[in-house]
């Protein structure tokens, strides 16, 4: 087993959720009590996961859930030997928030979403269970096609909702992390992103959340070919000089970071449609070298403030989630992430871990 203790590996809970639900061919979700049992018993080696990212909404979470309720899941999770780190705000419409780049009620709905998220995170940082990690976020606005209709306008009004979260953030002494996805418009491209990111330019308060099959996507130009890196049918010499030229663009902003696997192509289920598909850590189909891909990401990471990395696993079939070889395999791969780019201890050679910000990116 690794010396290196530090990233702490957590495992997400919204696996459990995304893409399942009541409507005709849908799975049932999962419940949270259930995912922490399955997460509690993976084991490789002698090692466990030591720590979850949590998804903040029903089922698993009430938003409107009292201190006292909210003490209780921390308990629960508690007994199970985890931590919490990162937190998913529910800001989608349907559930607490609205688009990002809606008009002033929806805009509304989404600080309304980020403040519930402040909250909980105090509620559990308080506890003890919570002792570092994000709130994650992303624009909310499925219409990509609809972003196109006026690019400079309604990047705008993202940024100006973003600039508001982030200020919220601030005050609960949070930090949020916007995830790239080609789902998300404004977010949808590797070059959008950033854009998005310099023209909000808050580093100390809103970065980049990393997901290794998302970025893959972003390489391939999904709903942005204009900015592709990559064909289908790269070579691997181009795929890694691809790759080294968005992670030096996005790194910078990185303080959250998810492993991940992608076979190169898209799903839909749910609510999620035309996103990165995620494979199991051992699809036979899967196009990352999870381990040295990873590298790109962490390189310096304990001075972004990264302490934990968490496995993204969403629109798996409830029949593979209930497999322990699915989380053995999912855990392997993230031991062998920490083994080659951990580090052993806060302030080890890779930089201090306690940094509570990233530092601005470097200008061209």
């Amino acid at each position: 087993m690794s010396e290196n203790t530090f990233p702490k590996l957590h495992n997400a809970m919204w696996p459990g959720l995304v893409g399942k639900g009541d409507d005709e061919g849908m799975e049932p979700p999962i419940s949270l009590e259930h995912m922490l049992d399955l997460t509690a018993a993976a084991e490789v080696d002698g090692q466990k996961f030591e720590g979850i990212d949590y998804f903040l909404f029903h089922p698993h979470t009430d938003p409107d859930a009292s201190d006292d309720e909210l003490k209780e899941i921390a308990d629960l999770i508690g007994s199970k030997g985890f931590d919490v780190g990162s937190l998913v705000a529910p800001v989608w419409p349907g559930t607490v928030g609205d688009s990002a780049m809606g008009d002033d009620e929806q805009q509304g709905r989404f600080l309304d979403a980020v403040r519930m998220a402040c909250r909980i995170g105090g509620v559990f940082n308080d506890h003890g269970i919570r002792k570092g990690g994000v709130i994650r976020i992303d624009s909310a606005e499925f219409g990509v096609e609809k972003w196109r209709e006026d690019p400079g306008a309604n990047t705008a009004r993202i940024v100006e909702t973003f600039k508001e979260a982030a200020k919220i953030a601030a005050d609960h002494g949070e930090r949020l992390a916007a995830e790239g996805e080609i789902c998300w418009a404004g977010m949808h491209s590797w070059k959008t992103m950033i854009n998005l990111l310099e023209e909000v330019g808050m580093p100390e308060t809103l970065g980049f959340q990393a997901d290794l099959a998302h970025s893959y996507t972003f390489m391939l130009g999904y709903n942005a070919p204009e900015d592709a890196l990559l064909s289908k049918d790269h070579s691997d010499e181009e795929f890694w000089a691809a790759y080294g030229e968005m992670t030096d663009k996005l790194r910078p902003w990185t303080i959250d970071f998810h492993v991940a696997q992608n076979d190169g192509n898209v799903h839909g289920a749910g609510d999620h449609d035309k996103t990165g598909k995620h494979c199991t850590a051992d699809d036979p189909n899967g196009k990352l070298d999870i381990a040295r891909c990873a590298g790109y990401w962490l390189k310096d990471a304990p001075a972004r403030g990264i302490r934990h990395i968490c496995w993204d696993g969403c629109m798996f079939p409830n029949e593979t989630l209930e497999q322990p070889e699915t989380w053995n395999a999912i855990l392997k791969a993230m031991m062998d992430v920490r083994a080659a780019h951990g580090w052993t201890e806060p302030g080890g050679e890779n930089g201090s871990a306690e940094a509570a910000a990233p530092p601005p990116p470097e200008e061209e």
